[in-house]
């Protein structure tokens, strides 16, 4: 459980709180408009209109006492800026920021931001990604062209064990777990046989996943 302050309750500030608040965290929330606050009142520990480019307004939230401050803004780049680089000379421990394009966030990594994240960038390349491979339901960004995938058993691994396949060698990918239903089984040994209606989560470069859903 962790105490996060968030800035901006537009509509994805609304969907991150809303699943931060299900994993049982402290969350108090800020936003210029009381309208965008009222819905969020279940979720949150608290919540307080103010515009956060005013100083004095982040000085009365005690910012160093949260472990994430998270600026959701998007719509006003200035604004967001300056929110986090308040943030930062104010003493925030970690602070994210959201960013609608990459020059957008070269700035905001170097006025204070310890990590950006593009949501709607991310979900359209997931979205690209699954919409163009059945294989592949979900995927995870790792570094240097490495990503976790989720994806289901080619039919002609059915049936066979991960050491007939000699999977890593063949496919130049690692299994760390396969789902089945509600039950998953972490790094499955060499002996394990591939079942339909699983699926599978495995590590690798971006150009061999390539390889293997355009295979002919």
């Amino acid at each position: 459980m962790k105490s996060i302050l968030m800035i901006g309750m537009g509509r994805f500030g609304s969907h991150l709180c809303m699943n931060l608040s299900k994993l049982d965290n402290e969350i108090m929330i800020v936003d210029a408009c009381e309208e965008k606050l009222e819905d969020l009142l279940p979720y949150v520990t608290s919540a307080k209109i103010g515009n956060c480019t005013n100083v004095k307004v982040l000085e009365s939230l005690g910012i160093s006492n949260f472990d994430l401050c998270i600026v959701c803004i998007g719509s006003n780049f200035q604004n967001s800026l300056e929110i986090t680089s308040l943030l930062k000379e104010l003493g925030a421990k970690r602070v994210v920021s959201k960013a609608n394009r990459d020059i957008h966030a070269k700035f905001l990594l170097k006025n204070g931001a310890d990590e950006v994240i593009f949501p709607d960038r991310d979900i359209a390349e997931k979205l690209a990604v699954s919409l163009s491979a059945d294989e592949i339901f979900d995927f995870i960004n790792l570094t240097d062209g490495y990503s976790i995938y989720e994806i289901s058993p080619l039919p002609e691994w059915i049936g066979k064990s991960v050491l007939d396949l000699n999977f890593r060698a063949r496919y130049h990918m690692s299994i760390i777990g396969i789902r089945y239903g509600k039950h998953t089984q972490i790094l499955p040994p060499t002996d394990y046989i591939f079942k339909e209606d699983e699926h599978l989560m495995v590590i690798c470069h971006q150009n061999d996943m390539n390889k293997l859903i355009h295979r002919k």
